[in-house]
């Protein structure tokens, strides 16, 4: 059984989610959320095996892998970004699926990262190259690290700063690479 929460700022996506996780074998959802505050509440109080969380809140996804039960992360995108799956990574998320996605390729995705596993598409030139204009040029060497998943520790020590600093300069290179928001027609 793969516990999961789901964490989105829409009442009908965290609605219409829960019901489908409740029909699909070894899929449980234990709780939804709207956003951070209430979503770590409810994750340290459930301790998932997967968080189903909405692409806005990636600095969010870096909190919940810092959490001393972390949860695996699964972000769910509303928009089509190239330069998504390049963010994804940095921020620390082990799948990415999106919203307009089959719901067998989302149960499949929650699956695997449950597992252990990831569900991040494979990277290509053209997506590293929509984000390499918005990297200021003395982080392209942390941004290299996080695309190829090098623990927080490990890039710090590469890096030789300090865990803090580092992780600010992190939150600051994550909102340089946020996706733009999807309109509403």
């Amino acid at each position: 059984m793969t516990r999961i929460v789901v964490i989105d700022p829409q009442p009908a996506v965290r609605a219409g989610l829960a019901m489908m996780l409740r029909t699909e074998p070894g899929l449980v959802p234990v709780g939804v959320a709207v956003g951070a505050k209430d979503g770590l509440e409810l994750v340290e109080r459930q301790r998932p095996d997967v968080v189903l969380l909405d692409a806005g809140e990636l600095a969010l996804t870096r909190r919940l892998r810092a959490l001393e039960h972390a949860p695996r992360v699964v972000l769910y995108a509303g928009v089509d970004d190239p330069a998504l799956n390049v963010t994804a990574r940095v921020a620390g998320a082990d799948g990415l699926v999106s919203k307009h996605a089959d719901a067998e390729l989302l149960y499949a995705a929650l699956r695997a990262v449950g597992r252990g596993g990831t569900a991040l598409p494979a990277l290509d030139r053209a997506q590293l190259d929509a984000v390499a204009h918005r990297v200021e040029p003395e982080d392209l060497a942390l941004l290299a690290m996080l695309v190829d998943r090098t623990e927080p520790a490990d890039v710090a020590a590469a890096l030789r700063q300090n865990p803090r600093k580092l992780a600010r300069r992190i939150e600051r290179l994550l909102v340089r690479l946020r996706p733009p928001r999807a309109t509403v027609a």
